[in-house]
């Protein structure tokens, strides 16, 4: 992608005629944030899973200690669903992921015979979507963490932070759903993972920082002259 300068592009410009600078002036930002295999796919499957609603603090103590009682996905598996819940409280809504990561690894298991997503790599990126999908509970954005932390692959999670900011910036629809957005974003990204995995990271920790929900800090934003909203709604943002 070639950047041009803001002179030549700001916030009224179509989404693909300012993505290139949205990306560089991220990465120069919060980056760089180079591709880096995130562990084994079950395990960031069920890690994403955890991480629903909670923070990466909370995540990561739910799954350690989620592995610390059950060292193995098969006694994940057939251990009693309350040993399992009871297993990863400290992450919170844990009476809805337990059940859910048992079912998904019954489900990885009665397809595969064993505890392993690594053939996902070798098929095409909606096959592998597809296949992630069908198992209860498994939404695109979890499926898409799998493939892109795990595998490299390349597909986009969309979180509540990217959902959000690219809103704001005015790359994909107002009134576009966080599934769809995913297909907007990736026609104005392409198709390279460390694009894409730099983009994922980065915005969000520009959401996470600066682009939060509320009162979102408009006036010191790197991103303010491509943004739509903070054109149309600076100075009420930073009141």
């Amino acid at each position: 992608m070639t950047s041009r300068t803001h002179d030549e592009v700001d916030w009224r410009a179509a989404p693909i005629d300012k993505i290139d600078d949205v990306v560089r002036v991220l990465d120069e930002t919060y980056g760089p944030r180079p591709w880096r295999r995130h562990g084994d796919p079950v395990d960031q499957l069920v890690g994403t899973i955890l991480s629903q609603n909670t923070s990466n603090t909370n995540t990561a103590r739910s799954f350690a200690s989620l592995k610390q009682e059950f060292p193995t996905w098969e006694e994940v598996r057939t251990a009693p669903i309350d040993e399992v819940v009871a297993s990863i409280r400290v992450g919170g809504l844990a009476n809805q992921k337990g059940p859910r990561i048992q079912h998904a690894l019954t489900s990885i298991l009665g397809h595969r015979g064993l505890y392993d997503l690594d053939m996902l790599e070798q098929m095409p990126v909606p096959e592998a979507m597809a296949w992630l999908t069908a198992i209860d509970g498994v939404g695109p954005k979890t499926a898409a963490c799998v493939l892109l932390f795990s595998l490299g692959m390349p597909v986009l999670p969309v979180d509540t932070h990217v959902y959000r900011v690219s809103q704001r910036l005015g790359l994909i629809d107002t009134k576009v759903s966080e599934a769809r957005s995913h297909d907007q974003l990736l026609d104005l990204l392409g198709d390279d993972t460390a694009t894409l995995y730099a983009f994922h990271m980065e915005m969000i920790a520009h959401g996470r920082t600066v682009c939060i929900a509320r009162r979102p800090k408009c006036m010191s934003c790197p991103l303010r002259d491509l943004c739509q909203f903070a054109a149309q709604h600076a100075t009420r943002a930073d009141a």
